[in-house]
This record gives structure tokens, sequence and C-alpha cells, in this order.
């Protein structure tokens, strides 16, 4: 997806930010001297002052320092890196002849979905600075991206690392003028193997002293400290903890059910009345497929989201989905980890995530924009086990009960 905003009204100014009312120990983006042109992007979307992480990080990055910051889905980090690149972009504007196929930063995150929607909140935030960006994702038509990519100069690219490399093997991408590089969810990237194919991206920017690099990760393990040190440039760290692990608008129910129950009791919540759209979650690739079939063959309009999905089939399913089509979708973690939609009403982890982030990740689905919403999650003999390390993580005790008889029926 390439966008041009050559067509976009002129910048009107700053009128909209600047009637933000100062706030006690809140800084807003109008105190950071961003260009007018992204500022305007910033009030267009209704954001006034920055979440923890934008206003620890900014004023940092906003200077070229390196960054490394601990966050949380849903904090606000895509906003604070985008924001960054596009001030600097403006702020720094090439003399001379540019060329086709020479980026100015690169965005790497693990998965499709999120490429996607990083992509679309690039857009959104910089309709009015004129900057290109470019979103690279495997699954879809390698030429249709390359004629993107060859229709015009590009500033940003976010892009996949296999569908990069892809590009960079082939000669129809090169990174040796980026000046700003991000990496987001490096854990998550190190989960998925991707960690090689990174390295080979990161050696083909400018060294890391000529450059300027972003990363992000939920958990900061050794393993991602040591790629923060190889990577990053006399970095600042930011950590925010969520202040809650778990949104205070989502009502977590834990269901004790046998695992002959389980689909019984999901097909009388999703034909209940107030399941208006709803996330299912399961485990493995092979368990979405087997759900997704039989709540089909009960009649349940539903869709499937997981790795073994065309790109082009999963675009489709979430956008029918978004526009309310269909009303339940069945989801790997990975799949689902680029899903953001309001008004999801019910999340419903059908098998327990082995790994506790994933239940937070999950559940945080629902209950978003100031929306309430309900996760009921399945506690089975296989799968019981789990629980105590999702409720450390949680720093609260998960009541657990049997559901209610009218859906055991």
């Amino acid at each position: 997806m390439t966008n041009t905003h050559a067509d976009q009204a002129p910048i009107a100014g700053n009128d909209a930010a600047s009637e933000v009312e100062p706030q006690t120990g809140k800084t807003r983006f109008e105190d950071l001297d961003l260009d007018p042109s992204l500022m305007r992007g910033i009030a267009d979307l209704g954001f006034q002052h920055c979440s923890p992480i934008q206003a620890q990080i900014l004023p940092h990055t906003l200077e070229g320092h390196d960054a490394i910051g601990k966050a949380q889905t849903g904090t606000g980090k895509t906003a604070a890196f985008l924001i960054t690149i596009f001030n600097d972009l403006l702020n720094n504007p090439l003399g001379g002849e540019r060329f086709l196929a020479e980026p100015r930063a690169v965005i790497i995150a693990p998965t499709r979905e999120l490429v996607m929607q990083i992509g679309a909140d690039a857009y959104d935030l910089g309709r009015y600075t004129g900057l290109d960006t470019a979103t690279l994702i495997g699954g879809e038509d390698y030429q249709k991206q390359l004629q993107k990519i060859q229709s015009g100069v590009i500033d940003l690219v976010v892009a996949t690392p296999g569908r990069l490399i892809d590009f960079m093997q082939r000669r129809d991408l090169f990174l040796d003028r980026v000046e700003t590089l991000v990496l987001d969810e490096a854990d998550r990237m190190l989960d998925m193997g991707f960690i090689p194919q990174v390295k080979r991206i990161v050696r083909a920017t400018p060294r890391k002293e000529d450059r300027q690099t972003l990363l992000f990760s939920a958990t900061f393990t050794q393993d991602i400290i040591n790629l923060a040190q190889q990577w990053t440039y006399d970095p600042i760290t930011v950590e925010i903890e969520p202040e809650r692990v778990a949104t205070a608008t989502v009502d977590q129910r834990v269901y004790l059910v046998s695992s002959s129950e389980r689909l019984r009791v999901l097909l009388n919540v999703l034909r209940s009345a107030d399941a208006v759209s709803t996330i299912v979650f399961a485990n493995r690739r092979d368990q979405v497929r087997s759900l997704y079939e039989k709540l089909r063959k009960a009649g349940i309009s539903c869709g499937i989201l997981s790795g073994e999905i065309t790109q082009q089939r999963r675009t489709k399913t979430l956008a029918n989905f978004k526009e309310g089509k269909i009303a339940v979708l069945v989801a790997t973690d990975v799949a689902g980890r680029g899903i953001h939609v309001d008004g999801v009403s019910h999340v419903v982890n059908y098998n327990l995530p082995e790994d506790p982030e994933d239940y937070v990740h999950r559940i945080g689905r629902t209950g978003r924009a100031g929306a309430t919403g309900v996760s009921i999650s399945f506690a089975s003999e296989d799968d019981a086990f789990l629980l105590p390390d999702i409720e450390t993580l949680l720093g609260e005790r998960l009541k657990c009960v049997s559901p209610p008889e009218e859906l055991l029926s």
C-alpha cells in the first residue's frame, strides 16, 4: 500500500491543537514543537495528550537519540515511533535528486496484520505531510508491491522481515540511505525465528552510529538486551508497566468445563443476544481450522485467521468482520496480533494460552476505546494448570465457576 497525499488540502495550521488545556502531569503534543502538518494529523485523530510512553520517549527520540522501549500493545508506541520518523523527515528534507527504492525510514514488524495496522496508522498520522509510505508483506502479489515501490519516491517502508529480504535479494529495494530503523515487537520476532533475517536487514542499513534505531519489546529477556546492545548506539531506555495488566473495562470470566462441553458452551455464548462481535482464540492452526468448520456446520457466520490462510483471504475476512458482515472470528495468536477492531463485544479463549502474555493480548481485543467487553476462558482438564501463571501476570486471582445453566443446555 503506497499512500500519496499530493491531493490533500493545504495545511490549515495548528488551531485544533492549540485549544488543548494544560493538565498537571500530562504532556500535550503541541508542547513538542512538531511540524504543523504532522500536528494537523494528530489533531484529526483526536490525540491531545501523550500516553506515558510517548511522554517519556518522544523528547529524546525527536532529538535523534536511539531508544529501547518496553511496552505492551495499546500503550501508544506505534504513534511514538511514527511521530519521531515523520517529524525528522519533515525537518530534514533531502536536497538534490531522490532515487526510487531508497527509503529514508524502515519499520520491521513480525506479522502481516501488524504491518498493515502500522501502515494504516502511518496513513492517518501522515495524511497532510506529503510523505509516502509503502507496506510490504508476504502472501500478496510481489509485482503489485514492486509497482508501488517503483511508482514514486518512498519515504517510509513498513515490512515483515521475509518480504523485505525478498526485495533486497532481488535488488528492488536498497537500505543504504535509511536514517531511522524501527524494530517493533522484538520479542515476538525472536519467538518466531526471524532474528537471522533481521540481522541481515540491519547489516544492510548504515552503521548504528549513522542511523537512529528504535527497538520496542513487550519483554526484556537477556536475548533482547543483547540484540539491543548490538543494534543501538547509546540508547535511552523507557519501561512502561501497564497500570493494570488487564483492562478494567473487560469482564473476565473463567468457566470450568470438560473438553466435551467446550463446543456446546461456545455455541450458546455465540448465539446469545449480547455476543454481537466475537473473537474466538485457539492455540494451534489445526485447532482453529477444526473449530471454524464445526461452527460453520452449526450455522454460525464466521471467518478464520491463521497462518495457513492466504493473505488476500485474511485481509478480506478482517474487513468483513470490521464491517459486521460476519459476527465471529476464529484466530490463532499470531494472526490475532494485528486485530484492532472497535466494538468487539466478546473474546473467548477456547484453549488457555501457553504464554500468559498472550492471555493479556487476547482479552485486550475487547473493551477498547472506552467500551466494555466480556472475556470468557474455558479451563478444562488438559489446560487448567496454565491458570496460575496467568494470575501471576495479572496480579489477581481469576474466579473460576461452572457455566450458567443456559450455556450448558
